[in-house]
């Protein structure tokens, strides 16, 4: 036998190559190994960034009388979430189901016919805080499996089938209105953290898709409530320590309800979505503390994430080495006065401390501080505050750096190239929009095949060998209309189109309008996995609902509008009911409610000032879900500029919604006020 990992592309089930575990990647050939030998299956999820992942490797899956346990009496299968977020979700709904919790690592044990008896997370060594230890709970399981193996099948059976009771009872219903978006608002101002910004308690996950809500539902409405909450969330988090004041980027989540302490790890979709949400508050409000984020987080994305082949890696760790040679969740980041004092000498160092809100007593662990950039009476020197946050950033850069995973995942890529397009073109950064065009690129050419089927992840510029799910043919679309708005190139809009097809012949229940996770020809699990909530990024059925409505309004097309509004009814059950976890959904209904509006930039030339200056101020229109076409009028590079002619030769701008339009406009004050919500 022989740990089978070597070869696989994710960096995290690399990281367990050398483990004395006789791994498999999930494969038939390893559940066949398991009926053949008639031991059970030990499933471990993970991936590559999670903390308690490389604690329980190192305490466990590196101890050789463990490893050998676990190679006599199972076959021992390791996943990347990551990489197959299909597998991940149904055997974490039957943990959620069994134990009412989950999180990763994920434990489950598995009958040879991969129907699951027996769950758990993170295990210790040795039994603690009325936790059994790994290696009792291996002895537990290989009892049960030799003794009362009839009693495991029945168990196995039942979890199966409950299961699938839980299929989502969807009759496609009605398009959310009026009522169900002001139940959801209430529901979200219930639960605002009024003092600190955020919603709920600890631990406190940045809200993006639930502040992209907020910001359409204030453009539509002028609800100074709904920009008041998420504007004081963006201003807290920012000022927060989840927030890299020298590097910028945000953290996972805040450990505390204050936005202080992060989780450490940075991920892409967090950044991606992050980046996003402060542009649009900037385009909403003018706001210098969103204008600056929004291009600190960018120009985190393109520093620190970018691949040599031109995508964006998953994420950074949490850990990394510390003075001492340990490694250590937040080495990289925290500071202490007196290391504060060798890099800036005693004055700037005062300064470095009041400005950032590092004490003696620290607000991490070890008298460490974790930087904020808390509330300050009087005026800071400019100059000397830039010049203070470079040298800490220098210094910082020698310390050993976390880790990084660099695999390329589809469905985040997507949501990278929108927030980066969009960046881009708000604040004259044509570079930033040359990162989008990298990645969308890479992704053309790398992650989808001739039959326009996508792949989920590529490492190294090798493609993975795990189908895409919904919410990569979803945000990779999502990121390709949004460079087709800022762009003016049709190319785009057509790879949107192929991806689209897609979602409506291989993801899409014909009969009710239902969203399936995973294609209709997909690898058969216990169950076909199907969830309409927006959790850590949009679901792939409330992605797949925003860009089947934006294709619709770039097209024409009735066929996708039709899908997207039955796609929507899911937010008319859901969004009174859990409004936080469905924020996206909410945020392409406000897109429904307002048509969405379709905007048409034609000049005599792509490059003609004035063509420019429209082109810029539909951008920045603040309708939710608005569309923009620029080009010629004798272009056929979208279908928005058929038929649309120049008035009195000069750039010209039309405005529809809803099968109807305004009046052609040359002045571009004129057409904000038609696109300012």
């Amino acid at each position: 036998m022989a740990n089978r990992l070597a070869h696989e592309t994710s960096p995290y089930l690399l990281q367990h190559a050398d483990n004395p575990v006789d791994w498999w990647p999930w494969s038939e050939e390893a559940f066949a190994e398991a009926r053949q030998r008639g031991v059970p299956v030990h499933l471990s999820v993970g991936y590559s960034s999670c903390h308690w992942c490389h604690v329980l490797a190192a305490e466990s899956f590196e101890d050789e009388a463990v490893a050998a346990f676990m190679n006599d009496h199972f076959i021992n299968i390791k996943v990347d979430r990551e990489e197959r977020p299909d597998v991940d979700a149904v055997y974490m709904e039957a943990v959620q189901a069994a134990t009412g919790q989950g999180g990763w690592p994920m434990t489950v044990f598995l009958t040879p016919d991969a129907e699951p008896f027996y769950f758990g997370t993170y295990f210790p060594p040795a039994p603690r805080h009325g936790m059994p230890s790994f290696r009792q709970v291996l002895e537990g399981v290989r009892a049960a499996w030799a003794d009362r193996r009839d009693e495991v099948a029945e168990v196995a059976g039942k979890i199966v089938r409950d299961l699938a009771e839980r299929e989502l009872k969807y009759g496609a219903m009605d398009v959310p209105g009026e009522e169900e978006i002001a139940q959801a608002l209430l529901g979200l101002t219930r639960e605002y953290d009024a003092s600190r910004g955020g919603f709920g308690g600890a631990p406190k996950f940045p809200p993006s898709m639930v502040i992209e809500f907020l910001l359409r539902h204030h453009a539509r409405t002028g609800s100074e409530g709904a920009l008041q909450m998420a504007q004081d969330t963006c201003e807290r988090m920012a000022r927060g320590g989840i927030y890299d004041q020298l590097g910028g980027g945000f953290a996972r989540y805040s450990v505390d309800r204050d936005w202080v302490v992060p989780h450490f790890e940075k991920m892409l979709y967090d950044n991606a979505l992050l980046c996003r949400v402060y542009a649009h508050l900037w385009r909403a409000t003018g706001s210098e503390l969103a204008r600056r984020v929004a291009l600190e987080t960018a120009d985190f994305m393109v520093r620190e994430l970018r691949t040599n082949e031109g995508g964006f890696a998953s994420a950074l760790d949490a850990d990394s080495e510390d003075g001492a040679g340990k490694h250590v969740e937040g080495a990289y980041y925290v500071w202490t006065p007196q290391q504060l004092t060798e890099v800036l000498g005693d004055d700037d160092a005062q300064l470095a401390a009041h400005y950032f809100g590092v004490t003696d007593e620290g607000t991490f662990e070890h008298g460490q501080s974790v930087l904020q950039l808390p509330q300050h009476e009087g005026v800071f020197d400019a100059d000397r505050v830039e010049s203070i946050r470079r040298r800490l950033l220098d210094a910082r850069s020698t310390r050993p750096a976390p880790g990084r995973d660099d695999k390329v995942v589809a469905a985040w890529n997507g949501l990278a190239v929108a927030a980066l397009a969009e960046t881009g073109a708000y604040f004259g950064r044509p570079d930033l929009v040359e990162a989008a065009l990298a990645a969308a690129d890479l992704l053309v050419r790398l992650h989808l095949d001739d039959h326009a089927r996508l792949s989920r992840t590529s490492k190294d510029g090798q493609v993975g060998g795990n189908a895409g799910v919904l919410e990569d043919y979803a945000d990779v679309a999502e990121g390709f209309l949004a460079l087709a708005s800022v762009t003016g190139e049709g190319v785009w809009l057509e790879f949107a189109g192929f991806l689209l097809d897609h979602v409506l012949t291989s993801f899409t229940d014909e009969e009710s309008g239902a969203l399936y996770d995973t294609a209709v020809d997909a690898e058969q699990l216990i169950r076909r996995p199907q969830d309409p909530t927006d959790n850590a990024t949009p679901s792939g059925w409330s992605a797949a609902a925003g860009a089947l409505l934006g294709y619709a309004a770039h097209t024409g097309s009735a066929r996708h509008r039709t899908a997207a509004e039955r796609a929507l009814g899911v937010v008319k059950a859901l969004g009174p009911r859990a409004p936080r976890f469905i924020g996206w959904g909410l945020a392409t209904a406000e897109a429904l409610l307002d048509g969405p509006r379709e905007v048409a930039v034609v000049g005599p030339a792509v490059g003609h000032p004035g063509t420019k200056a429209l082109h810029r101020t539909a951008l920045l229109g603040t309708a939710p879900g608005a569309v923009v076409a620029v080009g010629t009028p004798d272009s056929d590079e979208l279908p928005l500029l058929a038929d649309r002619p120049l008035v009195g030769g000069e750039p010209t701008a039309y405005v529809c919604r809803n099968f109807t339009c305004d009046a052609p406009t040359t002045d571009a004050d004129r057409l904000r006020a038609a696109l300012s919500g």
